[in-house]
């Protein structure tokens, strides 16, 4: 322990943020970070408790608590707290391979299952995390340290989002020859295209991707593996193929009006805004604009925040967001004490603008989309709202939101966004090895392993397990990696 009366004697304490009027004038990441001096009393506010719930990554109650990559938290919060900034860089390392991403958009179930959150405010994680990644790329030790022996053997990663980046890192480093290819134009996938900027820059994807160049990974970018790129090639070129597309179906909605024109899944919105930015800075117009428009977006997730932050960006004239579910509390209930994820309403920062720039919180609750009505050239115009509200069947015990007769409203609808999430992996792909499905439109893997039905091929992250967070995607990448290596070697030393 670093200081053992320090959380005790500092308050929880993280950067500024820029102010909503000032940040949607731009596309740029928000965040102010702390001074080393400001940053090292936040290390200091680490318990070094008993049981460190932060590093568990355990499921309770059907959510994840703690970090699932196990990070080494209280090791190198002591060692901020010390200044011991390039020990702090190897702890951290040794268990996330890219703490740039996560400090920057994982929601951080490591503070939240923080043992100063049980009586008080949690340390802040993510804060220190980031000061010690963008310090070590500061201070140069975070640069490229290509293997010093190959092994002979050639991996092929299809996907180049955070699982399949963190597959290709680890083989890697134990001498594999690793080749990424990636269907888009840059790599990244899901980091590239589906957060946007504001979130996470894209220069800090590029820094890294860079550094595993330097290393010996190769990048091939507009490879679209069942289209362009044949599987029973890189079959026989390739030792061993690992699927990492993530699960990219995204969910619909069927509703009357549906087919409007101006009604588009939020990854396209998105993904349309970033590749313009990048490409033009949006002078192009290449992307779907909200500019003076009514938008309503569907669904009340992290990607709907997203799309509310932008559509305010672009300069939209209303903005709702849709929720099913009721409006969660301000604080925990009894039936979710901490160390569980904590069930609170959050606002985050697409919200924040939101209040800021039309005065009211985006999202209504307990609310759906029954119909979309069209003007008479197709284009929507507006959408009619009604309210669920929450029933509990009395034979399964389960809840479910249904409609309230009479509720309906019409509201004006110039652009809709369906935010709703995503199903599974993308079956062209799938199809092109022969690898099974599950139920769940994931590839079926043996539970708690990576290998397909088929001989040399591997799936992981999102498109194994299903949509959920860069942090799980980061373990899924060290793991297939890791049960790649032993098929190859016989055994292995990655972590």
């Amino acid at each position: 322990m670093g200081k053992p009366t320090g959380f005790l004697e500092y308050s929880r304490k993280t950067g500024k943020t820029v102010d909503p009027k000032a940040r949607i004038k731009n596309y740029n990441e928000f965040h102010l970070p702390l001074s080393e001096k400001e940053q090292k009393c936040q290390g200091a506010r680490c318990m070094d408790c008993g049981v460190p719930f932060c590093q568990s990554g355990v499921i309770l109650k059907g959510m994840v608590s703690g970090c699932p990559l196990n990070n080494l938290i209280p090791e190198w919060n002591e060692l901020v707290y010390t200044g011991t900034w390039q020990q702090a860089y190897n702890r951290l390392k040794k268990t996330n391979s890219f703490p740039e991403f996560t400090a920057r958009v994982c929601p951080a179930p490591c503070e939240a299952a923080c043992t100063c959150g049980l009586n008080g405010d949690p340390v802040s994680i993510k804060e220190n995390e980031l000061a010690i990644i963008e310090r070590a790329y500061e201070s140069g030790i975070a640069g490229p340290v290509p293997p010093k022996i190959r092994t002979g053997k050639k991996v092929a990663v299809i996907g180049s989002g955070p699982a399949g980046l963190a597959a290709a890192d680890q083989l890697n480093k134990r001498g594999h020859s690793v080749t990424v290819l990636e269907r888009e134009d840059r790599t990244g996938g899901l980091l590239m295209y589906g957060i946007p900027n504001m979130k996470l820059e894209k220069h800090v994807i590029e820094r890294k991707v860079e550094i595993m160049k330097q290393e010996g990974v190769t990048f091939l970018t507009g490879a679209d593996v069942g289209k362009n790129q044949k599987a029973k090639d890189l079959l026989k070129e390739f030792d061993r193929i690992i699927l990492a597309c993530g699960a990219s179906n995204p969910r619909d909605l069927k509703v009357p009006g549906r087919d409007a024109e101006g009604i588009y899944f939020a990854v396209d919105f998105l993904k349309s805004t970033t590749k313009s930015l990048l490409n033009s800075n949006l002078q192009d117009q290449g992307y779907l604009s909200s500019k003076g428009k009514h938008v309503i977006v569907i669904g009340g997730g992290d990607t709907g925040n997203d799309c509310v932050g932008t559509a305010i960006r672009h300069g939209c004239a209303s903005v709702i967001q849709v929720e099913m579910m009721p409006k969660l509390p301000d604080k925990r209930t009894p039936d979710n004490r901490w160390p569980q994820w904590p069930k609170v309403l959050k606002t985050d920062y697409g919200q924040e603008e939101s209040i800021v720039v039309f005065g009211k919180d985006p999202r209504v609750y307990q609310t759906t989309v029954k119909e979309f009505i069209k003007d008479k050239s197709g284009k929507v115009v507006k959408a009619v709202l009604m309210g669920l509200e929450p029933k509990k069947d009395e034979k399964t015990g389960r809840l479910s939101m249904e409609p309230i007769a009479g509720s309906e409203k019409e509201v004006p609808a110039d652009m809709v966004l369906i935010a709703a999430g995503f199903l599974g992996a993308q079956n062209y792909v799938a199809d092109a090895f022969g690898v099974k499905l599950n139920g769940r439109s994931n590839v079926e893997t043996e539970n708690g392993k990576y290998k397909t039905n088929v001989d040399k091929v591997f799936a992981a992250g999102d498109m194994r397990r299903g949509q959920s967070l860069v942090v799980w995607a980061i373990r899924e990448g060290r793991e297939v990696a890791r049960e790649v290596d032993i098929s190859l070697m016989g055994y292995s030393n990655l972590a």
